[in-house]
């Protein structure tokens, strides 16, 4: 198995040298010296056989910025190549492991007319998360604080996932007047039952007991234990993932959900979020609001969001659980650049507007109501792209999801 790896390890090294658009930049040497600063962003800690990369912008939640991404691409890729490395991991600095995407950012380049700019940061970071779905080594990603959106993105994709007490879990993104992205219509399509359309639609938030529960974390550890693991993660002399998994359930911890956790409602969440409209789910919620808090609660958010996104969320998680991860991640792009497009004056920057740069500020949706969301409009934002604008290049003749 491991001269198999080694071949494998190999081969996709030198099949990126021959093809220009998958050439490895070192990342132990600063082929643009004049962007320094941007590697302050993504620390790199080296161990005995294994990397750390540190998502460092604590300020900012670690928000995730186009050279971010491609940082990260250029690291994951020489560490997958280099035999000295047996396994990586990624964390973040300060309270979160990453927010998601520099949505500021991005909100500000669309009111710049800066459209280019935002697509490239979307195609930077799909082609990065669906390396991770690839990757060849044990790969751990250790979720201590806030992991949102596009944070939750670049750590599913790991082969170990740590949360902790201090682990906060949401998509928000239908408040944004978006999608849930970075890989979401995948991994929340494969959640129990239809609780990923639950967390899509409503936005609601999931601790790190919770995500041990429901599987999108593999362990759990107390936030002041993490450094026990790192520990004992820095001795080991291994590519074996099943050393790796004993080492961290020795310092791991038990966990249990709160009684009042949303997974005890599973079954009345399915009853509800099985539907196949967006109408029909909020029609089921209606009638049982009067008995039953669930209900209220998520209509309430439910009304927040955008009717459009509401609906192309809902076809992205349905769509999502019969498409392998390269499919979702193409798909998602699609739609990622018809928001940016079609909406720079609209939902998307309404929705960013409210919720990250002014609190006060109560969105004005371009379609108020579901009612008026046809499915022609839908559709649109998951038809191919128009001719002058490529799709989602992925490699997927080199490199085949395992997931």
């Amino acid at each position: 198995m491991q001269r198999l790896k080694s071949v494998l390890v190999l081969r996709r090294s030198l099949q990126r040298q021959s093809r220009n658009c998958y050439t490895t930049v070192s990342a132990q040497r600063d082929t643009y010296p004049q962007h320094n600063h941007f590697h302050e962003e993504v620390l790199v800690e080296g161990r005995a056989f294994s990397r750390a990369a540190i998502l460092n912008r604590p300020s900012k939640l670690n928000a995730i910025t186009t050279s971010m991404a491609g940082r990260l691409q250029r690291l994951y890729e020489s560490w997958e190549d280099n035999s000295q490395i047996g396994f990586v991991m990624m964390k973040g600095s300060g309270r979160a492991f990453s927010s998601g995407a520099d949505m500021v950012t991005i909100h500000r380049l669309l009111q710049e007319g800066n459209v280019a700019e935002c697509k490239e940061f979307f195609r930077t970071l799909y082609q990065f998360i669906y390396l991770l779905g690839t990757y060849l080594k044990p790969n751990l990603a250790i979720l201590d604080g806030i992991t949102m959106g596009g944070g939750a993105g670049v750590a599913v994709p790991g082969m170990f996932r740590i949360a902790t007490d201090k682990t906060f879990f949401a998509t928000p993104e239908v408040q944004m007047g978006f999608h849930p992205d970075s890989g979401a219509s995948f991994y929340l399509s494969r959640l129990p039952g239809y609780l990923g359309e639950f967390l899509a639609l409503t936005g609601e938030k999931l601790n790190g007991a919770e995500l041990v529960a429901c599987g999108i974390a593999t362990h759990y550890s107390l936030s002041g234990k993490l450094s026990w693991i790192e520990e004992r993660l820095g001795q080991l002399m291994t590519d074996d993932p099943s050393v790796i998994s004993d080492s961290l359930a020795q310092y791991g911890d038990l966990v249990y959900v709160d009684k009042s956790s949303v997974l005890h409602k599973i079954e009345r969440i399915d009853k509800y979020f099985c539907h196949d409209t967006v109408e029909e789910i909020v029609d089921a919620l209606k009638e049982a609001e009067s008995h039953d808090e669930l209900c209220s609660t998520a209509l309430k958010k439910i009304k927040e969001a955008s009717p459009l996104s509401l609906k192309i969320t809902l076809q992205s998680i349905r769509e999502g659980r019969f498409q392998p991860l390269d499919q979702c991640l193409a798909r998602e792009y699609r739609t990622s650049l018809n928001c940016i497009s079609k909406q720079i004056s609209g939902d998307f920057s309404e929705g960013i507007r409210a919720r990250l740069v002014d609190k006060d500020f109560a969105p004005k949706w371009d379609i108020p109501n579901l009612e008026e969301v046809t499915k022609d409009m839908v559709d649109s934002y998951f038809a191919p792209l128009s001719t002058s604008e490529p799709e989602l290049n992925l490699p997927t003749s080199l490199r085949e999801p395992f997931m």
